[in-house]
């Protein structure tokens, strides 16, 4: 006897970044049938280093629109004439209002790279680094008016290794996005999902982050400024501070926990590679310096400050 065919389900998707493109493709991947993709207008001033959601739904022949706000009366007009059953949201930057989340039959549901309800809001892995956290992951839950909110439904934990990039655990989260949706989304399908409510009392909510919340305050321990350079490292905007008339930039580091060599907060070069001495002792390694937008090596180092670049720990942005 034959197998009965799987169950099938339509949906219409919001999505961007990275994790949007690897969601969809995990939709399409599990036969789902996607009516509509809704997602952003890339920003000309945005450095573009993640895959199109655009250009994915477009190779699959899935119609998609760029709304500058997905609330407006067309936008959910769009979406309801699509009778999907349900709504997925994958890295959407916008709220979606009741009117849009009313919409599918079973429900509207968003992916957030967090362990819910631990960092609900914005940018949560950049914040998980900075906070030396050493895990997060992907949290797949129901959606209400407010923000990573609803019942939880899944959820997956990859681990922060001490010297992990923002960049690094990102690609954590969307392999483990795409297997937490390869098991839940089955079952969402046949209704045989427990959801569980979150309890928002045990998380906090974090807004977004700009270049200038880089600043590197040399009065940190060094495990906490190593957290924030590699929290914002490349693709992101970086860690920095001002020495003088110079702006210097420190794209990567890495942490060992190992003593400073001198009793002030320095730079200096050392092993082969630039060091940071800092206020508690301790030192790491300075992967990548910029000295006013110039990558630094010995020779423009020490004609710019000498052997030892003596820091402030007076924070002063």
């Amino acid at each position: 006897m034959n197998n009965p065919p799987a169950a099938t389900a339509s949906a219409v998707v919001f999505a961007y970044h990275d994790i949007g493109v690897r969601c969809l493709e995990t939709l399409l991947e599990l036969d789902i049938d996607i009516r509509l993709v809704v997602t952003h207008k890339d920003m000309p001033s945005e450095h573009i280093w993640f895959d199109s959601v655009e250009d994915t739904a477009r190779r699959n022949h899935i119609e998609v629109i760029t709304p500058d706000d997905p609330n407006t009366d067309a936008s959910i007009e769009k979406v309801a004439d699509c009778h999907p059953d349900f709504v997925f949201c994958f890295y959407y930057r916008q709220m979606l209002g009741q009117a849009l989340l009313d919409i599918p039959a079973a429900g509207a549901f968003n992916v957030h790279g967090s362990l819910l309800p631990k960092y609900r809001g914005r940018v949560p892995v950049n914040w998980a680094i900075i906070h030396g956290e050493k895990e997060c992951g992907v949290s797949l839950h129901r959606m209400v008016r407010k923000p990573d909110a609803g019942n939880l439904l899944a959820q997956r934990a990859v681990p922060i290794l001490r010297n992990d990039t923002a960049f690094l655990v990102f690609q954590k989260l969307k392999c483990m996005a795409e297997l937490m949706l390869v098991d839940i989304v089955p079952q969402m399908i046949i209704g045989s999902v427990t959801e569980v409510p979150l309890d928002l009392s045990k998380g906090s909510y974090f807004s977004g982050r700009r270049p200038e919340d880089g600043y590197i305050d040399w009065s940190l321990p060094a495990r906490e400024i190593h957290n924030l350079v590699r929290a914002v490292a490349p693709p992101f905007p970086g860690a920095f501070f001002k020495s003088g008339s110079h702006r210097i930039e420190i794209m990567g580091s890495y942490y060992r926990g190992e003593a400073a060599r001198f009793n002030d907060t320095c730079i200096y070069f050392e092993d082969g590679g630039f060091q940071a001495d800092c206020s508690d002792g301790q030192r790491f390694k300075i992967m990548k310096l910029v000295i006013d937008q110039s990558i630094a090596g010995l020779d423009l180092f020490e004609s710019t400050f000498g052997s030892r670049l003596i820091l402030s720990t007076e924070h002063d942005s």
